[in-house]
């Protein structure tokens, strides 16, 4: 057992992920996260219209390791396959998809993965990080309150790549690392309607200016609503040039993209919703697995580490923790 528990900053998948493969060989672990809820891109929003996943839409597993962990969430109940009627958007044509890799959900909402990851180990949600230093032997974390934590043995950073700069400046290397990763922003749109859209359409790949992906809430297992309700992401490149837009005018522009895509009539929404991810995935991948200055103590991990999937999340999780252990 270590001296001190290891601090773990962000509880994403990359952040559960290492702090359940600590736990699991014996190591005292505190997480921290800056939001109320747990997740990272895989949490689900509250909302009138019920919880939403606005992020994370799906995922998939390839890695032998991997799929043997998302086999044991599935027996777990957190997570169940995922077979939409699934269609592609070119040139403003609509054609079914011929893809049919195996799409897994988390039930009944992606944060349910979040949550049995998490199971009993201590958490410090809405404790936004904002300064890691070492003292002589132990770490200190510092929150946007002015509060110190700690003592901590180790620290694993867990959050997108331009945040976990800052975090890092202990290992300047590790730090330069981190602010060299592009991250590619998504505005995401969810609209609610009375009665449900006569469409056999349940989800769609989109390739035009606007859109780049939309999903029919209810088609996924263990979701319900009163509510018709119709999640719709941005593409990166509209996400960028309309970065600061109001969420008021990214709903307009986008009902009306949707409006156009879809092969019936749209009514009003009832409801709407917008939620800008400013980091959402990495322009592209790498092959770091994890970042790692073992003399400190420090280590970084996330999908931007690896392929920016889930996979690449759990993935690089599960190699912060090797290597943190393999130092004890």
């Amino acid at each position: 057992m270590s001296k001190a528990p290891i601090a773990i900053v962000g509880t994403g998948i990359a952040g559960l992920s290492a702090a359940q493969a600590l736990h699991a060989a014996g190591q005292s672990v505190q997480l921290f996260d800056k939001s109320r809820d747990l997740g990272g891109r895989m949490s689900s929003k509250r909302s009138d219209a019920g919880h939403l996943d606005l992020g994370t839409q799906y995922f998939t597993a390839r890695d032998r390791r991997f799929t043997e962990a998302v086999r044991q969430w599935q027996s777990h109940g957190w997570v169940s396959e995922w077979s939409p009627n699934i269609y592609q958007s070119r040139d403003g044509q609509l054609s079914p998809s011929a893809d049919e890799q195996v799409r897994w959900v988390g039930i009944p909402r992606m944060s349910a993965i979040a949550a049995g990851l998490l199971g009993e180990l201590p958490v410090k949600l809405s404790c936004r990080v904002t300064e890691a230093f070492r003292g002589e032997e132990y770490w200190t974390l510092v929150d946007a309150e002015g509060n110190n934590h700690g003592p901590y043995s180790q620290v694993v950073i867990a959050i997108p790549a331009p945040q976990a700069s800052a975090l890092l400046a202990s290992a300047p290397k590790l730090a330069a690392v981190a602010a060299s990763v592009a991250m590619e922003p998504t505005w995401s749109v969810a609209l609610g309607f009375p009665t449900a859209l006569e469409t056999q359409l349940e989800a769609c790949f989109v390739q035009d200016d606007a859109l780049d992906w939309l999903a029919r809430h209810r088609s996924k297992p263990g979701r319900d609503g009163s509510l018709d309700t119709w999640v719709l992401h941005a593409s990166s490149a509209w996400s960028r040039q309309h970065l600061d837009l109001s969420r008021e005018l990214v709903i307009e522009q986008l009902l009306g993209a949707f409006a156009e895509l879809i092969d019936c009539v749209v009514p009003a929404p009832e409801f709407t919703l917008a939620h800008r991810w400013l980091y959402a995935r990495p322009a592209q991948s790498h092959e770091w697995g994890a970042l790692a200055d073992a003399h400190l103590g420090l280590y970084a991990c996330g999908d931007w580490c690896l392929s920016g999937r889930v996979e690449g999340a759990w993935l690089s999780g599960q190699e912060a923790a090797r290597r943190l252990l393999e130092q004890l």
